[in-house]
């Protein structure tokens, strides 16, 4: 956050308790150190400034109605307008029990392997600490016994990064599979620990010692194993370790704030709200680790690969709020919507470390001609997006987020099982791995409709949603798996075409159409774009960007002989006014049916399929195939040769399934290419993929002779 304020040339100041930033990390974990080097920033940091007390004074003038005094271990005091709390979570959890006074803690136990050699031990608590500790000890003890109320949580079944890591569980092999160390679950404020005259620690329960002199050693108090003589925990330990982590130190705020714990398992960490603001005081901001209550056990807010993000979000929100700065969100025209987010979702650390957490979104400006791209933003204040970035949403909006699958995770799942992972576009809503979801929405969601979403959804149920399929190596660049169906999604949802056309395409469409695509109006329309070059459109319809306007089957003695790229759009699109079927602008497109010189046509609508293949009086193959097939790219032009050396006894018609959907589920096609024969107006043969030149004069021959 300093870095930030620095950047935008604020006034702050750091205080750190210590001589150096990240002092916890010098001790803390315990078995490897993290070294800082924030002080080649040049940061405003106050160091060896312990803050001991901080109170509020009111003051009606003041950014939020009151100043923030704090008091350091000199008793100097400071004010300012913005508290930011990033203290983190350092005080270490101790439960009290009979007897917890011979317990060892994290924070100060040797880690030295060779203190424990031959020594039976007991570890208290079952996070990252302990298995820590029992990682560094296994190999020289007796055995370990471990002991916590909840179960073990595997980070790689439950997705959550503060669960138990590969790294440290050691233990559990030596658990399962050599019966050496162990695992118990139990309360342990319901524990009790009594020493012999030996030194050794006994572990008996709370209700043994109730009726007996808690003073007395374990000799003449009843343990658990003089009634149950297989208690599980009956030998006596040498040491016991406390591993249950840390909370945050409330201790050094004044009732005024109404700095206040949460609740449950959250109770470590200070209530916030969604935009990191106590719930309590305006203007306290909780950062780094300590606001973690607002993604526990769901994200990575409570570790710097994901409070780093969260930091700049919650600075972001500061400068618009004090400073009138909006969220920075570049403005592009509407076609460049796929790209974008093909962009961000393959690129953006934060929306990947802080999934279900931060998402990208997208503003439409009236008549969807163009958007606002507002990055990582904190999706628990959706409803409040104006306020808090200074932006508006007119036209709608696209959330753009990452997510696992709802029902993948958990410390109970098994996230191995086979065919876990899903591979087809079709299927993308059943994707189990991190992934990219799109939501769509017409307005602005409500704080109620944020309220009552539904569990463990991010956000509320939208007008429209779009998963884009996980992928094995997080890369969401394939054409056909990935690309295409966001970009048919998007369409659907805008009611436009977000294709990128070149100057001749559009041309033909400023002919034959009542609106033209968004990237001919911002090109096109307004003398931009690609004008037709032979290597230009060579390339273009090799990649199958455009139709092949020079292959047609007219005698070579009518072309010509090579002709100019304008004068064969003229010769195959411009119409002699005895064959318009529609004027311009009329409801009806134009269309030209097959001369007697040309065979090959492209279906312009339903209507037209019907007048020209359907109640055709010659046989029709009908190719149905999509721009981004590859083996369309190849069976398109052979077919279209060998159906002009039929002389005209037969047609060819051409179907892009991306245009017409309803033609393609109607004649039952699930592949392409995909050939139908039709002849009278029924289906007579079929064939799907690429056949050689043989095979298809056969196929023809087959169909003019039937």
């Amino acid at each position: 956050m300093a870095y930030f304020l620095q950047q935008a040339s604020r006034d702050y100041v750091v205080f750190e308790r210590s001589h150096t930033p990240g002092s916890f990390f010098a001790l803390y974990p315990r078995h490897r150190k993290l070294i800082s080097i924030n002080k080649r920033l040049e940061l405003q940091v106050q160091y060896n400034t312990a803050i001991t007390h901080v109170t509020l004074d009111r003051d009606p003038q003041a950014w939020n109605g009151h100043y923030f005094i704090l008091t350091d271990q000199n008793s100097q005091t400071y004010r300012c307008s913005l508290l930011l709390v990033a203290t983190g979570t350092w005080v270490p959890n101790v439960v009290s029990f009979t007897g917890s006074e011979y317990v060892e803690g994290y924070e100060t136990v040797s880690i030295n392997p060779e203190d424990f050699a031959g020594q039976t031990v007991l570890i208290l608590g079952r996070g990252n600490s302990a298995f820590e500790t029992a990682e560094n000890i296994l190999g020289v003890t007796n055995f370990i016994h471990m002991v916590s109320r909840s179960r073990v949580r595997l980070s790689w079944a439950t997705h959550y990064v503060g669960d138990l890591r590969a790294i440290n569980n050691g233990l559990l092999d030596t658990y399962q599979l050599k019966s050496l160390d162990g695992l118990l679950e139990g309360d342990l404020e319901d524990l009790a620990i009594v020493k012999d005259k030996k030194g050794k620690l006994h572990i008996t329960l709370r209700f043994y010692l109730e009726n007996s002199n808690s003073s007395a050693g374990a000799e003449t108090i009843t343990l658990p194993q003089d009634e149950l003589d297989n208690f599980a925990t009956r030998a006596p330990y040498d040491r016991v370790i406390r591993c249950l982590g840390w909370k945050f130190d409330f201790s050094i705020y004044n009732r005024s704030l109404r700095l206040v714990p949460g609740r449950g398992n959250k109770r470590k960490y200070p209530q916030i709200k969604p935009s990191y603001e106590s719930r309590g005081t305006r203007g306290l901001f909780v950062l780094g680790t300590a606001s973690h209550s607002n993604d526990f056990r769901k994200s990575a807010g409570g570790f710097i690969h994901g409070f780093r993000y969260t930091t700049r979000a919650v600075h972001r929100l500061l400068e618009n709020r004090h400073h009138g700065v909006p969220w920075p969100s570049p403005i592009y025209p509407i076609t460049h919507l796929t790209n974008s987010i093909i962009k961000r979702v393959n690129e953006a650390s934060g929306l990947y470390q802080m999934f279900s957490v931060l998402a990208d979104i997208i503003l439409l400006k009236e008549n969807a001609t163009a958007f606002e791209y507002l990055e990582e933003y904190p999706v628990g204040i959706l409803a409040q997006l104006e306020l808090h970035t200074g932006r508006k949403a007119p036209g709608g909006l696209f959330a753009v987020i990452m997510e696992y699958g709802r029902n993948f995770s958990g410390a109970d799942k098994d996230v191995f099982y086979y065919n876990r992972a899903v591979g087809e576009a079709q299927h993308a809503w059943q994707s189990n791995f991190l992934h990219p979801v799109i939501y769509y929405y017409k307005r602005l969601p409500t704080e109620r409709e944020m309220r009552l979403r539904p569990p463990d959804w991010p956000l509320p149920r939208p007008d429209a949603i779009h998963h884009i399929v996980e992928d094995f190596l997080t890369d969401w660049t394939a054409p056909n798996a990935h690309i295409l169906p966001l970009r048919r999604f998007l369409e659907n949802c805008l009611g436009t075409d977000l294709r990128n056309f070149f100057a001749e395409s559009c041309f033909l469409f400023a002919l034959t159409r009542q609106k033209l695509p968004p990237s001919c109006q911002q090109g096109y329309l307004r003398m931009q774009g690609l004008v037709g070059s032979e290597g230009l459109r060579r390339h273009a319809v090799e990649a199958s960007l455009m139709e092949n306007y020079t292959v047609v089957d007219t005698p070579n003695e009518l072309l010509g002989g090579q002709k100019d790229i304008h004068d064969q759009l003229l010769k195959d699109h411009v119409i002699p006014t005895n064959e318009v079927a529609a004027c311009p602008g009329s409801a009806r497109e134009l269309r030209r049916p097959p001369g007697p010189g040309r065979s090959t046509f492209n279906v312009q609508d339903g209507e037209d399929f019907q007048d020209r293949v359907i109640n055709s009086a010659k046989p029709v193959v009908i190719d149905f195939h999509a721009q981004w097939c590859g083996p369309c790219k190849i069976l398109g032009p052979r077919l279209e040769k060998m159906v002009a050396k039929q002389q005209g006894k037969v047609l060819m018609a051409k179907v892009d399934i991306d245009d017409h959907t309803d033609l393609a589920i109607e004649y039952e096609v699930s592949a392409v290419p995909t050939v139908l024969a039709m002849k009278n107006g029924d289906v007579v043969d079929k064939f799907v993929g690429i056949k050689d030149e043989d095979q298809l004069e056969a196929f023809l021959k087959k169909l003019i002779g039937a």
